[in-house]
């Protein structure tokens, strides 16, 4: 699985999960927008693009807290 950097130098995994393009329904199943096909959370197509929450974190504003030596980013 491909790793990528956001501007924040916060790593993000290449993946349905990650991607702006994705469209959760009800039931959890997940929709690719660009596709129309419904997706597993692992899937990468040759479309994907970074979600706008994804982009945003490790902002100034946004906050860290540290657990058992891994970091969370939290967005407000």
């Amino acid at each position: 699985m491909e790793i990528v950097m956001n501007a924040y130098h916060i790593e993000v995994r290449k993946m349905c999960a990650s991607c702006g393009h994705k469209e959760c329904e009800n039931d959890g199943t997940r929709i690719c927008l660009k596709m129309g096909l419904k997706v597993e959370q692992a899937f990468v197509c040759s479309r994907w693009q970074m979600s706008e929450g994804l982009k945003n974190a490790g902002m100034l504003n946004g906050g860290v807290v540290r657990r058992k030596g891994t970091a969370e980013i939290i967005i407000k």
